[in-house]
């Protein structure tokens, strides 16, 4: 037991370090309302929200975590034409996109689907959350019009 307990920070630091190695992965959060966005940069943001190692040292009294560089960068188009010229952009810099947030409802241009059709024209690597509090599309209608497979 006190094997697992002294090893725990040294575990985080290691794990910290190696974070602070690797490039910020990007995620872009594409929805046509500003609240949305906001709710993503609270739930991701390192400066807006405490992380795991820092509410476990609240919790067992382990010495404070050393500062550690945001993992990822986060970026917010409200259209999905604007999605799509980040998504060209990022790739033009060699810095993709690892996932995207997409709405489905973004009027008055394109939909959710639309956006993510033109998006992985660009970048097929992105890894893609379609987001929605609406039935539109069954899932076949979805692959349909994306043309995925199912298993992306």
């Amino acid at each position: 037991m006190a094997a697992s307990e002294g090893g725990a920070p040294a575990v985080r630091e290691a794990r910290a370090i190696k974070l602070a190695e690797q490039p910020p992965q990007r995620i872009l959060v594409v929805d046509d309302n500003p609240a949305i966005h906001e709710d993503f940069r609270k739930i991701l943001d390192a400066d807006l929200a405490p992380d795991l190692d820092t509410l476990a040292n609240i919790l067992f009294g382990d010495a404070p975590p050393a500062q550690r560089a945001q993992p990822f960068v986060l970026d917010s188009a409200y259209q999905g034409e604007d999605a799509l010229g980040l998504v060209q952009q990022a790739l033009a810099a060699q810095q993709p996109y690892a996932v995207a947030f997409v709405d489905i409802r973004m009027p008055p241009g394109w939909d959710g689907l639309e956006t993510l059709a033109r998006m992985w024209e660009v970048d097929p690597r992105i890894e893609a959350v379609l987001c929605s509090a609406y039935a539109d599309y069954s899932w076949e209608q979805i692959l349909s019009r994306v043309g995925a497979d199912g298993n992306r």
